[in-house]
């Protein structure tokens, strides 16, 4: 077998030898796609110190990411299965290389915004790629297996961003943080060439560039509003981007319903075990990326953890996808979809329920179970939607298929950190109104405080300096009275660090509570949804009619097919 693979898969007259190892190179370039916005979250106390990040500065640091990601991905895929799946993969890759070096460079927030906006771009080629090249690669016997393994490595890549960046943290600034990607991406750039067979659809046509534009248009505009809404208020610029979103929407849904070859047939949203399918995998993430984005503040904020110290402790979510995704394996055939998504989505549900008793007192040991099992509830469910909304394209769309499913996910990841962020943030900051009622708390520190957790814990930092200042003034004091005054006040300002310290603690963990509450009962609805909604395992979709094996004519051979190896 040549070092370079070139042969294209569809030419093949078999499985590919090497397909396995072609995985291990996809689920790689996943992971890279991940980690890039996992990866940022223990990073961001760090960020906002040197850069000096307003909360919106930071909102947007984190989030422009997300929007190219999800806006482009749909129009990205489609290029990718006429252009070629591997070509976009590396090309991806490259990009997103490209932004990581350029990261370690940034000094302002208007450049990491820039940057991050680059690496969500390199993203949206990336993770469409991987599941098409994934489902052109593997036969069809051998794909919910395949699935099984990606669905896990995108669980797993959730905890281990952060846990990376704790490591580099350690020694390094946030910069650091940039550079995760860039020796993986090389690795992974060459792998590709030499484990990953070139694949594109052979009968495509003409792109549906109308269609493709719409969807930017619409999927881009809702996830700003998504944004900018609940995280800046409901002003001018958030009910805008809701119009375009929704005339968007409307006007992609038209064009669609009268395009000979559309980029997405949206009719296929009728069908129950889709639709079911792509709301599991949107009301999953939002909670499961809600919780993520709390929790990590949690851990770093209230209970002091460093970076590493973090990523450490969201290891349990990651050990319970491994252990959920491998159970779905087997489970899956025997049960069928509706029944493992069902059960996915009860035990996330559940595994929300446990938070809701998060309290002031709450330790570490109070979180090890309900991120157990939030791991192990996504494993068992997020293999199966995906496997069941690639059975639901043809091998000419598996790239479309790939960016339908990363879509529902980005959409819902980012409605989970905007709504329970939201949520979050409203909570602490009437919570910690709350805590300091009757309190000498300036009102410009209160108001700081509320901006977020950190803030107020850097506020009740500014008192404990403040009290430094005053103790070192009192040791020069130029007599014993003025002394005697500079200590009472240091001691005073002192004790108001420390219940300030306190109250945002206990506002925060309040607010973690809140908020979880929120998210189960979210999740929860969505959960007896999708078990109305797909249908039984009898009644599950077949696979597309154009991937059936051709019928023998009786004088010839057999048409080999993809789908027929």
């Amino acid at each position: 077998m040549p070092l370079i693979v070139n042969k294209p898969v569809e030419r093949m007259n078999g499985p590919y030898a090497r397909r396995w190892w072609a995985l291990l190179v996809l689920c790689l370039s996943l992971m890279i796609s991940v980690m890039a916005n996992t990866a940022l979250t223990v990073a961001a106390p760090a960020m906002t110190r040197d850069l000096d990040l307003s909360s919106s500065d930071l909102q947007w640091v984190i989030d422009a990411y997300t929007v190219p990601y999800a806006a482009l991905m749909l129009l990205l895929g489609a290029i990718g299965d006429k252009y070629g799946r591997r070509g976009s993969l590396v090309l991806g890759l490259l990009i997103m290389a490209a932004g990581g070096v350029a990261g370690t460079f940034a000094d302002t927030s208007a450049q990491v915004i820039v940057v991050r906006a680059v690496m969500g771009f390199g993203a949206a080629m990336i993770m469409p790629a991987t599941l098409s090249l994934l489902a052109a690669t593997f036969p069809r016997e051998e794909r919910a297996k395949a699935i099984t393994i990606w669905a896990a490595t995108s669980g797993l890549s959730i905890a281990a961003g952060p846990l990376i960046a704790g490591v580099l943290l350690k020694d390094n600034g946030w910069e650091s943080t940039f550079l995760i990607n860039v020796p993986v991406c090389v690795v992974a750039v060459l792998a590709a060439y030499v484990l990953v067979p070139p694949s594109k659809a052979g009968d495509r046509g003409r792109i549906d560039y109308g269609g493709g534009v719409l969807s930017v248009i619409w999927s881009g505009a809702l996830i700003y509003m998504i944004i900018d809404g609940p995280h800046f208020g409901w002003g001018k610029s958030a009910f805008t981007a809701a119009a375009i979103a929704g005339l968007g929407l409307l006007l992609f849904v038209w064009w669609e319903l009268r395009h000979p070859r559309p980029i997405l047939d949206v009719r296929k949203f009728a069908e129950r075990a889709f639709a079911g399918a792509n709301l599991a995998i949107a009301v999953f993430f939002l909670a499961v990326f809600g919780v993520f984005y709390y929790l990590t503040q949690h851990f770093q904020f209230v209970l002091e953890y460093d970076p590493l110290e973090t990523g450490i402790r969201m290891l349990p979510l990651a050990f319970g996808v491994f252990l959920g995704a491998a159970t779905t394996g087997a489970l899956t055939p025997r049960l069928g979809a509706r029944i493992m998504v069902t059960v996915g989505m009860v035990g996330g549900t559940t595994a929300l329920a446990l938070l809701i008793g998060t309290d002031g007192s709450s330790t570490y040991s109070d979180f090890v179970v309900p991120l157990a099992l939030l791991g192990l509830s996504l494993g068992l469910a997020v293999s199966p939607c995906t496997d069941t909304i690639m059975g639901a394209f043809p091998e000419s769309e598996l790239g479309v298929g790939g960016a339908v499913n990363d879509t529902s996910l980005e959409l819902g990841g980012s409605l989970g950190i905007a709504v329970l962020g939201s949520a979050l943030a409203s909570s602490y900051a009437a919570n910690l109104t709350d805590e300091t009622e009757g309190s000498k708390v300036p009102p410009e520190a209160l108001e700081a405080a509320k901006d977020s957790v950190g803030a107020g814990n850097a506020v009740a930092q500014s008192f404990q300096e403040k009290a430094q200042q005053l103790t070192e003034q009192a040791a020069n004091a130029g007599s014993p009275a003025e002394a005697a005054q500079l200590k009472q006040q240091a001691a005073e300002i002192t004790q108001g660090s420390k219940q300030m310290a306190d109250a945002v603690g206990s506002a925060f963990s309040d607010a973690v509570s809140q908020t979880s509450l929120i998210g189960a009962i979210t999740l929860g609805a969505g959960a007896l949804i999708v078990a109305l909604l797909m249908p039984r395992k009898s009644a599950e979709p077949q696979p597309p009619a154009e991937e059936d094996p051709r019928p023998a004519e009786p004088q010839q051979a057999p048409v080999p097919t993809r789908a027929g190896r």
